[in-house]
């Protein structure tokens, strides 16, 4: 069922919205947008966070959003330690949250959410849960599957990304829903560099982004397109493997991984084409950047993402997910088809364009006010 959300009661909301670090990622990109709009505007926004408490933030805020870290950041442990430490998470931010007192509280990522619903029992609070990935690929453990199944009907409502992921929720999982976009806000720098025949790709070196089969399809493109290289902007535990399959494949000098980079979004000011390689997505970020930077894109079509975003031979190409011939092919006709890069480049900035923050804040301002409405009305 989709609610769409009343009027305000109030002119200035009280918004918590908890969530495991303010690193870089898709997650935490919308989280600063939501945040500084919103305080912008005059409501008071206290963002939680697990994180170590002398963590930094990867995106500027507004310095009225307010900050606080627990100091409990996740980390790999076996089950009894790891459980132990959840319900100190728990117990941490049952506290905090009596303390924030919010109107409502946003919840990002599926074993936070779950802590929050449990962190917020019996306390007169509206919490909105949102899954940020693909529900049916992504592997959170039985035991958070079940925890999930269990707490998740107590959430006022859910918010996904795509339809695809929202149908993966049993219809008592999401009795009130929303599905919304992440939104697009790529800064101009004014230091575009482009012209130097970069294909870039951007994600964490995890096996979800696929960028072994990336490497992959690149060395059957790359004798054919001598002068391009590959640059996997990125940081993840994978480095080490990726960067042997990258030496084994004869591409130490066709393919670079610098890490991170220095300021959000700064990769598209030297990028000339972009490609995603994951095997499965929440929604694609980094492909929303490319084509509000006016960038030919390549993609698979994995679920889910990808297919909202591209208007397949207009817009940019989708090729058969995790088909690494498939994907090489369209590598080459991209990288060896100046016309067909600006072609595609000129459709992909426009269609970007419905992912604007202002377009995407308003479907946010209905989950809020109608949470809000909720609570006020002791529902």
């Amino acid at each position: 069922m989709n609610e769409k959300g009343s009027s305000p009661f109030r002119s200035s909301l009280r918004v918590a919205i908890v969530l495991p670090a303010l690193g870089a990622g898709g997650t935490e990109h919308v989280v600063n947008v939501l945040a500084n709009q919103w305080v912008a505007r005059g409501w008071s926004v206290t963002i939680v966070t697990l994180e170590a408490l002398e963590a930094s933030t990867y995106y500027s805020f507004h310095p009225d959003v307010q900050i606080r870290r627990l100091g409990l950041p996740p980390e790999r442990r076996s089950q009894l330690p790891a459980l132990v430490m959840s319900f100190k998470r728990i117990r941490l931010l049952r506290r905090t949250l009596r303390e924030v007192a919010p109107d409502v509280i946003f919840s990002f990522l599926t074993r936070t959410n779950v802590m929050t619903l449990i962190a917020a029992r019996r306390l007169d609070f509206s919490v909105v849960v949102s899954e940020r990935n693909n529900p049916a690929l992504q592997n959170v453990g039985p035991i958070w599957r079940t925890l999930r199944a269990k707490f998740y009907p107590s959430a006022f409502g859910l918010v996904t990304m795509t339809n695809g992921a929202l149908q993966y929720f049993a219809p008592e999982m999401r009795r009130r829903s929303w599905v919304i976009p992440n939104p697009v806000d790529l800064p101009y720098t004014g230091e575009r560099r482009r012209g130097g025949n970069i294909l870039a790709a951007v994600g964490r070196l995890v096996p979800q982004k696929g960028f072994d089969l990336l490497l992959k399809a690149f060395a059957q493109v790359s004798p054919h397109c001598p002068e391009w290289t590959l640059v996997i902007w990125g940081e993840g535990p994978d480095r080490a493997a990726l960067e042997a399959e990258r030496d084994r494949l004869g591409l130490r000098g066709r393919v670079e991984m610098p890490g991170v980079t220095s300021r959000p979004g700064i990769w598209v000011d030297t990028a000339d084409a972009f490609v995603l390689s994951s095997r499965f997505e929440g929604w694609g970020i980094a492909l929303l950047e490319a084509m509000a930077a006016d960038l030919p894109v390549v993609s698979f079509d994995c679920e889910w993402g990808p297919r909202e975003m591209i208007d397949d031979e207009h817009s940019g190409l989708l090729v058969e997910p995790e088909n690494v011939d498939a994907l090489a092919c369209a590598l080459r006709r991209v990288l060896g088809d100046g016309d067909l890069r600006n072609r595609l480049a000129a459709a992909a900035g426009p269609s970007a364009r419905r992912f604007t923050p202002q377009h995407i804040m308003e479907q946010w301002d209905e989950v809020a006010h109608a949470a809000l409405a909720a609570r006020l009305a002791g529902s």
